[in-house]
This record gives C-alpha cells, sequence and structure tokens, in this order.
C-alpha cells in the first residue's frame, strides 16, 4: 500500500473529442483497430488506454495512465509514428486535452502543441 503525500511520477492524460464518424464506424476503429494496435505495441510502461463514450455517442474520452513521463513521450512518439496516426481526425476532433503529474519539459513540449492544460502532481497517495 501506498504512503500519503509522497512524490507521484505517474503520468494521467485524458484527451476529449468530438465524434466525426457514425457511431458504429468509430467503435469498430477504437475497438478493433485504435485499442488493439496499441495493446500490441506491449509498451511495459504504459498502465492503460481507455477509450469512454457519451451516452448518445457524439463525444469520446482517451484515458492514458503511465508509470512516468518519460512513458508518456514514448506513447506519443509511437503513435506519431504509427499507421493509425493518419486515421485519428478521420473520426474525431480533439477538443481538449489535459495532462496530469510531473511532466517533463519533453511532454510539455509535446503536448502543447495541442493547447493541453497541464498540472503537476502536488499530493495524495496511490495504491498501485
Amino acid at each position: 500500500m501506498g504512503k500519503l503525500n509522497t512524490k507521484s511520477d505517474y503520468i494521467l492524460t485524458i484527451i476529449q473529442c468530438s465524434i466525426k464518424s457514425s457511431p458504429d464506424e468509430f467503435q469498430k476503429w477504437i475497438k478493433d483497430r485504435a485499442s488493439k494496435y496499441v495493446f500490441e505495441l506491449k509498451e511495459e510502461n504504459t498502465i492503460s488506454y481507455e477509450w469512454h463514450l457519451s451516452d448518445d455517442n457524439k463525444d469520446a474520452t482517451l484515458v492514458e495512465a503511465f508509470v512516468d513521463s518519460d512513458a508518456a513521450v514514448q506513447r506519443f512518439k509511437n503513435h506519431a509514428e504509427s499507421p493509425i496516426a493518419s486515421e485519428v481526425l478521420e473520426h474525431v476532433n480533439i477538443t481538449s486535452v489535459y495532462c496530469f503529474g510531473n511532466a517533463k519539459h519533453d511532454l510539455v513540449d509535446m503536448l502543447s502543441a495541442w493547447g493541453a492544460k497541464i498540472q503537476s502532481h502536488y499530493c495524495g497517495f496511490n495504491h498501485r
């Protein structure tokens, strides 16, 4: 079990999107293409990659968790080099990007290009 108010390297990113493609097409793409591709990369320092959908299927949120800033940078570099990178904007408009945790300068620079809102870890606990 973790301790209270210790330094954390954990990074959480949240990417909110409006869906452009049909709900069925989008759901098939995130399940059978995007999630499958990222899963098969076997990035050992990526903790999770999870899509969430609004009840009306007009909005989607991608939540990713990483052991540290370097892992997040690697995930975004892998994405930029992947075949799915060119497909993303066929399916969604990115409406907001958030990053929570102690992001290093290279991650801040990457996410700033998307207008990300970045907040540093302050306190709390993690039982992971």
